[in-house]
C-alpha cells in the first residue's frame, strides 16, 4: 500500500482528494493537513510514502514545508499540487526538494498516476511545469558520460530508486549517488526532476 498525506487549506479540495485516493485499492490515505506545520506533524507521525502538497497556504506555506520534509524525511516524496504554473513558483518548489509538480486543472487519473509514480521514485511533472524547468535552464546537449553513468541515468528515467539501481547494477547505493552527483554537475542541475527533464529534452 502507498501511504499518502494530503495538504491543502481548502476543505473542498481536501475532501475531493480524500474521495479520489480512498477509492484506490493500492493507496492508504493516512491524513489530511490544512497547512505546512500540520503537515510536518503528520509526516512525523505516519511517515507517508507520498505527500500531495498545496503551495499557497496560511502560516507555513508549501515551499517551506516541502523543504523541511525533504531534508528531514528523504524517503517521503513530495508532489506539489498547485494552481500556479509560473516558472518562479515551479522552480522554488523543485529547488525545495519536490519530487514532482502537478496542476489542479489536470485530470483525476493524472493525480493517481503521479502518486504511484512518485512512490516508485519517479518525478511526475505536468507538461507546463516541465516546460517551466527547461525554459529556466540554458539549452544543452547531453555531456559525455561514462558507460556506468549513462546506465544510471537510464534507470532513473525509467523510474527506479537508487536502491533498485544498485541492485540491478551490482554496485552499492553510495556508488549510485556518486554517479548521479557527477551527472548533476555535468548537466548543471540540482535535482532529480531537473535531470529527468533535461535528459528527456535532449532525447526529443
Amino acid at each position: 500500500m502507498i501511504k499518502v498525506l494530503v495538504v491543502d487549506d481548502h476543505e473542498l479540495v481536501r475532501h475531493g482528494l480524500a474521495m479520489l485516493l480512498g477509492g484506490a485499492d493500492d493507496i492508504d490515505l493516512v491524513g489530511l493537513a490544512t497547512d505546512g506545520a500540520e503537515a510536518l506533524a503528520l509526516v512525523e507521525e505516519h511517515h507517508p510514502d507520498v505527500v500531495l502538497m498545496d503551495l499557497s497556504m496560511p502560516g507555513m506555506d508549501g515551499v517551506e514545508a516541502t523543504r523541511r520534509i525533504s531534508s528531514t524525511y528523504p524517503s517521503t516524496a513530495v508532489v506539489v499540487l498547485s494552481s500556479f504554473s509560473e516558472r518562479r513558483t515551479v522552480l522554488e518548489a523543485i529547488d525545495a526538494g519536490a519530487a514532482g509538480y502537478l496542476l489542479k486543472d489536470g485530470g483525476m487519473d493524472d493525480i493517481l498516476r503521479a502518486v504511484r509514480a512518485a512512490a516508485q521514485g519517479e518525478s511526475p511533472l505536468a507538461p507546463r511545469a516541465a516546460q517551466a524547468i527547461l525554459s529556466a535552464r540554458p539549452a544543452r546537449q547531453m555531456p559525455d558520460l561514462s558507460v556506468r553513468e549513462r546506465e544510471v541515468v537510464d534507470y532513473v528515467v525509467e523510474g527506479l530508486r537508487n536502491r533498485e539501481i544498485a541492485e540491478r547494477m551490482g554496485i552499492t547505493e553510495k556508488t549510485v549517488k556518486t554517479h548521479l552527483t557527477h551527472v548533476y554537475q555535468r548537466l548543471a542541475v540540482d535535482t532529480r526532476a531537473e535531470m529527468i527533464a533535461a535528459v528527456k529534452a535532449s532525447r526529443s
